[in-house]
Formats: C-alpha cells, structure tokens, sequence
C-alpha cells in the first residue's frame, strides 16, 4: 500500500454529472427549473412515490413535512437519540417538543421504546434509518395507526435502501401502511449527492402540494416557471413559507448519481463484505448489524469496538489508524451529549442503550471511489491496530488449561492465576 491518504470519504463523480452541469450552465436556467423537475420525475420512479419535491437538504425536508403536517408548539415528536444533530433541529423549528425513545441491538430506534413514549401530545414518530439499514418501519407503522399519530421517516442515509422488498420512500402497502413523508439528504458523502440537496416523497396529494407550496415562500406552486417562455409573472403568496427550492445546477448532478445508485450500493455491499470476512473471528469487534429482510444502503459501516477486550479506547484507535493514513469518524454522538440539548428537558429522558453504545462506534471508510486494494489495507491495519491492544484475559486459579501464546504453551493449576495474551 503506497503512503496516499485514505479520506473517509470521496465522492464519485463522472463525467455524465460534469457534462450535465456544463449544459445547465449554458442553457441560461441556473435556479429550479426543467432539470429539477426531470430529477423529482426519476426520483418517484425510482423509490415507487406517488410525488417528490426536490429540496436543498434533508433538514430542510424534516421541517416542511413537520410544517406540512401543521405540528407545532404543544405537540410532541419522537426520534432517536443516535442521530445528527438536524432530525432534533427539525422538530424545534416548528415548536414542537422532541421526546428520545432509546435504541435496539441494531442502532434503530427501537419500537417498544417508541410506545413506553406515546401521550396524548404525541402527533409523530421520526425514525432514523441509521447508516442505511431500514428501521423496523413495521411496528412503527402499526403504533402510528394505534394511536393516530404521523410517521416522517429520516431516510439521509438511505437513499436506496428497501424494508420488505420496497424501496424506502415508497406509496401505501396494500394494507394501507406507509409513512406520511420521507426526507432523504444528497449531502457531499452520501450515497447518491448533489453536494448540497434532498428529497421528499408522499403519497397524499394535499399534503405533498402543501409542502412543495412550504417549499418555496409559500408562493402558488408554479411561481418558479414565471421567467420561462409560456409563464406568467403573476404568483400569490399562500402560506408563511421558507426558502427550500434545489437549483438546477445541483440537479444536474443528482440526474445522474440517482442513474448510478444502484451500481454505488453493490460496491458499497461488496467492501462491506470484504471488511467482514476480513474481521468476523476478531473477539475485540463486533460486525455493524444487518436484516435479511432489508436491502441496507451501507451508507456507513459502523464497526463497534468490544473496549473490555483492547487496552485503548476509541480515540486512541482513531488515532493509530489515521497514523497508517485512515480516515475514519463517528455516527453519532448522542443528542443528550451536546451542550445545547443538554439544556432541554430531552435530556432527562433514559437512553442507556445509545450512551452505552456511542464510545463504541467507529465509522470505516466505505465508499466507490476505493479501490479494494485500499479496503483490504483499512481491513489489515484494523486487524493490526486490535491485534496489538489485545487486553490479557484473567484466568481464574486452578484453570485446567490455559493457552498463554500462539505456541500454544499449557499452565496447568496455577495458585496466583495467569493472564493469556
């Protein structure tokens, strides 16, 4: 392996997005014109949406369906704790008050802590799907339907992801159950980017017109089309609105990238694959988790460190894999940690489960743009880096046999204990 920088990520552009770009460029439509509307057609098709409003980010997504929804001051929302800072954001930007139901085994909000949460001041559920792997969206939906509350699904890491052979962001079951929005992020490392942007699907008509109208001042929904050759300058106001519209520009790009999704996914699977098999017989980690009824998006790959077994901590493992030229980060720091919501009354909630996990978890490099000779190197050197911090294991007294070195060397009956390395 030569000594080039691996980052944690790089985005794979091509020369379909550049040529793209360049056309927009010279077409004279910089801002939300025909390649916006070109890239909400494919995405709806391609997630089996009903409708799709591009937007300039996935926060921005969150909160027009919270506002869409008309959830405000008095009501509750629940999300996760192990989340970016922005799915809370969201909730606070319109008045509401955000409520943390703890985590499962595989990092997702878990459902049963969601209905320990339910009052009635809840109006909405906001699961995260965490790193690509779908919720238990299920069970979600069966709550919601319970007690009468919405379902806004955070799909930033999940673009491509599918739960029970659908794509996440898709229309109504035959059973009826689907969430009321989904907001998906095209932010610089994610799978499918525009370097800035996202998307938000829905399957009622009133709503998704409401939001698209949300999305741009309020103004009626064609107000963007008044410049081109058959519109007309006249527009209202409808509604206290925000500023969420994507640009053409970054749609160019999003056009293709969503083209290539798919193509990303399957290497992103097969470098998670690698680093699997590579790391599977390691007692000091445990494997990111996975469901044989979803098609995870791998838009991470979580590794979590068994810290009893190694004498480092995380920082210190950090730290020795970026000394081999390894970039890596952190999904996430639990919302209760940061001082600003330290200060809130979501702070008081009980999350053992995501604060027991967080000083765990290390995110690998997984990305297209590497090559797999560099995924086997981050593999050996994780190997390499929790090989060397091995902590010795205890051996009670009068252990019948113990191996204390690769040479298999026995200690039979030893009064004072001994330690295997």
């Amino acid at each position: 392996m030569n000594d080039t920088f691996i980052p944690f990520h790089r985005p794979s552009i091509g020369e379909e997005e550049i040529n793209e770009v360049a056309d927009t460029l010279r077409s004279g439509w910089l801002t939300t014109g025909p390649r916006a509307v070109r890239f909400e057609r494919e995405f709806r098709e391609y997630v089996k949406a009903p409708y799709a409003i591009a937007v300039n980010s996935a926060t921005a997504a969150l909160h027009l369906a919270l506002a869409g929804l008309t959830i405000g001051p008095g009501d509750e929302v629940i999300t996760t704790p192990l989340t970016f800072c922005a799915t809370v954001q969201a909730i606070l930007h319109v008045g509401a008050t955000p409520v943390l139901a703890d985590i499962g085994f595989d990092g997702n909000i878990d459902p049963h802590e969601i209905q320990k949460c339910i009052t009635g001041r809840t109006r909405a559920i906001i699961p995260v799907h965490l790193a690509g792997l779908p919720c238990e969206m299920g069970a979600i939906w069966t709550l919601a339907r319970e007690h009468g509350i919405h379902v806004i699904e955070d799909a930033a890491h999940a673009a491509g992801a599918q739960y029970d052979c659908r794509p996440i962001g898709a229309g109504p079951l035959n059973t009826g159950a689907a969430s009321d929005a989904v907001a998906f992020s095209f932010y610089a490392t994610k799978n499918l980017t525009t370097g800035e942007g996202g998307m938000l699907t829905a399957h009622q008509p009133a709503l998704a017109e409401k939001m698209r109208m949300l999305s741009l001042h309020g103004t009626s929904h064609d107000a963007w089309d008044r410049y081109s050759e058959h519109g007309n300058w006249h527009y209202d106001v409808l509604a206290h609105g925000f500023k969420y519209n994507l640009s053409d520009i970054q749609a160019a790009i999003g056009i293709h990238q969503l083209r290539k999704l798919d193509t990303f996914i399957q290497r992103r699977a097969a470098y998670a694959a690698i680093y699997n098999d590579a790391l599977a017989d390691l007692e000091e980690v445990q494997l990111p988790p996975d469901n044989s009824r979803c098609r995870h998006a791998w838009h991470l790959y979580i590794l979590r460190l068994n810290l009893q077994r190694i004498k480092i901590d995380r920082a210190e493992f950090i730290r020795k894999l970026r000394e081999r030229g390894i970039g890596t980060s952190v999904h996430f720091i639990p919302i209760p940690l940061h001082r600003f919501f330290a200060q809130l009354p979501l702070a008081h909630y009980p999350c053992p489960r995501a604060l027991h996990l967080y000083p765990r978890i290390v995110s690998l490099p997984l990305y297209p743009a590497m090559t797999e000779e560099q995924v086997h190197y981050v593999a050996q050197s994780v190997r390499e880096v929790l090989e060397g911090s091995r902590r010795p294991r205890y051996v009670a007294p009068n252990a019948a046999t113990v191996v204390i070195s690769p040479h298999a060397v026995e200690a039979i009956g030893s009064s004072e204990g001994t330690y295997e390395n």
